[in-house]
């Protein structure tokens, strides 16, 4: 009996238990089946990618995934199949178990490799667009550079001679420059794109070369040169860690660096303010140096004058009091005698203001009648 004829009965027993199955017990067998199959055919998958690329192109037979036919086909299919196995299938190929595990290995070799080239790929794109980025940077900085070097030369004696020949010919100027500074650079470029594609000649002339000669690699050097790559691989890993731990350890530094700085700046200018209030307590002191030189001075000629008014004091002698008496009345009669005088010097000049007024009045009346009556000649 083989496993055709008796998959009926089973199926059939199958059936008619699960119709007896609770909802739980049948969602938990329907996700045990699905995992199995899903597991079946990823190992049907694997098997098939290994034997298309054993077999040829044009022999290659399509893939169960790709056959697409309908229910009834397909339930045709499944009867002749079952006839067929009725009638005497004991030939049933398989894989034993080394063999499957040899498939496998070969798989995941095929994986490790795609990923190294994948692996590979992605660092030379990496690095391509480093690389571009870095050229992006250096033209930015450029691009920085001349729009300062424009404002520092050009704008500034724009916006002081504004409307001016010379203005506009210093424009001119710096734009031919330019110009002549992006020919010299293309010629450059140039120049090194020649040079350049004359090494690439010459290496693929070497290349074709040695290919001619016959030094191509085989099996052996092939391996060799797969271990000394996965070798460098592992130091060029080794470096790169290393590296991130060099770049960390630059950024700690150049936060290091920064702070001593602000440090430093803060330092600089509390250094420049001590300088300051330096300078303004040396003048203050110079003044007071000065005040007090001037007070030294002044302390002096008082103590002079003090010492001349202490010898006065001392060699002064008080009067008698009758020439006291005869001074006092003296004083008071020339007091009342200036006073005196005083009052008549201001009736002198009231009267001299009158007389004044009178002789101008006198003056103009005669000036009119020598106006209106000129004398005979």
């Amino acid at each position: 009996m083989t496993d055709e004829d008796s998959e009926t009965p089973v199926s059939e027993l199958q059936g008619g238990e699960e119709n007896e199955l609770p909802v739980i017990q049948l969602c938990g067998l329907v996700e045990e089946l699905s995992y199995g199959n899903s597991a079946l055919k990823t190992e049907t998958e694997m098997f098939e990618k290994y034997y298309n690329k054993l077999e040829p192109g044009d022999q290659r037979h399509p893939r169960l995934s790709e056959i697409k036919i309908s229910g009834a086909e397909f339930a045709q299919l499944r009867g002749r199949r079952r006839s067929k196995s009725r009638i005497g299938m004991d030939r049933v190929i398989g894989l034993s178990c080394d063999q499957k595990c040899e498939l496998v290995q070969k798989e995941l070799e095929d994986m490790k490799d795609e990923i190294r080239h994948m692996r590979a790929n992605a660092e030379r794109d990496l690095q391509h667009h480093e690389a571009i980025i870095e050229e992006a940077e250096i033209r930015w900085a450029e691009v920085q550079k001349a729009v300062h070097e424009f404002k520092k030369d050009i704008l500034k004696t724009i916006s002081k001679k504004k409307g001016s020949i010379l203005a506009t010919q210093k424009v001119m100027k710096y734009i031919e420059d330019m110009n002549r500074r992006r020919d010299n650079m293309k010629d450059k470029l140039r120049l090194k794109n020649v040079s350049l594609k004359v090494q690439r000649k010459k290496i693929l002339l070497q290349l074709r070369q040695k290919e001619e000669v016959g030094e191509a690699l085989h099996e052996v050097d092939f391996q060799q040169l797969k271990i000394e790559n996965a070798q460098f691989l592992e130091t060029i890993e080794a470096k790169n860690q290393e590296l991130i731990q060099l770049k960390l350890a630059s950024g700690n530094t150049l936060q290091v660096l920064n702070t001593y700085k602000s440090k430093l700046h803060q330092a600089m200018e509390m250094s420049i303010n001590l300088d300051k209030e330096i300078l303004l307590r040396n003048e203050l002191l110079e003044k007071i140096e000065r005040e007090t030189l001037q007070v030294e001075e002044d302390r002096a000629k008082a103590e002079a004058v003090n010492q001349k008014l202490h010898k006065q004091l001392a060699e002064f002698r008080a009067p008698q009091v009758m020439m006291y008496v005869r001074e006092k009345v003296l004083n008071g009669d020339l007091e009342k005698t200036i006073k005196m005088w005083e009052r008549k010097v201001e009736i002198a000049e009231m009267s001299l203001k009158g007389y004044r007024k009178a002789w101008n009045k006198m003056k103009t009346t005669n000036e009119q009648l020598q106006a209106i009556c000129p004398p005979e000649k």
